[in-house]
């Protein structure tokens, strides 16, 4: 399972970006994300795509690209900025980018909206899928997007929200099983499914509960207990062990308390 396993990693300047790649690639661990959010964004996220193509050629990055975030005054200057962000990405050997909308979109410039514009790219890509939405509609409007991407044959991968009700994401994750199975380019249905951990801790419990995460859902069980929440996130875990679902570790393990936090949770993540 480590050689499947990816994590990401944030920070606020080269430096301390240095520091963290260092640590993971003295644990072997060499699939990275980056996110686009935060400091992490415009001409940094640039910045850092050579940093990192420069001095960690081992390294296998995938960078996020929130179309939100990066907007630039109108749809023609952000569709040019993405273009230019994927040919940096191309000429450093990135292979593929995880493309997202936003948790707050601009209209007429999500990933639906865009992936056509993309067909000439030399790149893979990436999108995202929330299997935890609770409203009807939120759940028809979500499925309906997917449908969309990879009806468009240019996904590559699905990338998982991270959420604590099981019994959604088993229903969610048959559903996009069938889309797969069901393009109409059967040359497409290796698309490959990531799928978040967030590492419960009483301090994560703590900071949601006062300031909860557009977009994560998360039971009133699982954010008053830590026992309860570290039951349900390695459930979840063995879920994506189960269903070929590769995993992606959003909790800072960079140092080695936060190393050994994870290794102790996921025992056989790095056998």
């Amino acid at each position: 399972m480590k050689k499947q396993l990816r994590v990401e990693i944030s920070f606020k300047d080269l430096k301390q970006l240095n520091n963290k790649i260092d640590f993971l690639l003295s644990k072997d661990i060499y699939k990275i994300n980056i996110p686009c959010k935060g400091l992490i964004k415009k001409d940094f996220l640039l910045e850092v795509i050579k940093y990192i193509g420069s001095n960690y050629k081992e390294a296998e990055v995938i960078y996020h690209y929130s179309l939100f975030h990066q907007f630039s005054k109108n749809q023609n200057n952000s569709l040019s900025d993405l273009l230019k962000f994927i040919k940096l990405c191309r000429k450093y050997n990135n292979k593929e980018i995880l493309l997202v909308s936003g948790s707050r979109k601009k209209k007429n410039f999500e990933v639906t909206n865009i992936l056509n514009k993309l067909r000439d790219e030399d790149i893979k890509l990436g999108v995202a899928y929330n299997p935890y939405f609770i409203k009807k509609n939120d759940i028809h409007l979500e499925r309906d997007n997917l449908i969309k991407k990879v009806n468009s044959g240019l996904v590559n991968s699905i990338w998982l929200q991270f959420g604590s009700n099981l019994e959604a994401l088993n229903k969610e994750i048959q559903f996009i099983k069938k889309i797969i199975k069901d393009q109409s380019d059967p040359s497409k249905n290796d698309i490959k499914l990531y799928g978040s951990i967030l590492v419960p801790s009483k301090q994560f419990l703590a900071r949601f509960k006062f300031r909860p995460w557009k977009g994560v859902y998360l039971t009133h069980d699982f954010l008053n207990s830590l026992e309860i929440s570290t039951s349900i996130t390695k459930e979840i875990y063995n879920f994506y062990s189960e269903n070929n679902i590769a995993p992606l570790v959003e909790t800072d393990c960079s140092a080695m308390k936060q190393f050994n936090e994870v290794k102790n949770l996921f025992h056989n993540i790095f056998l």
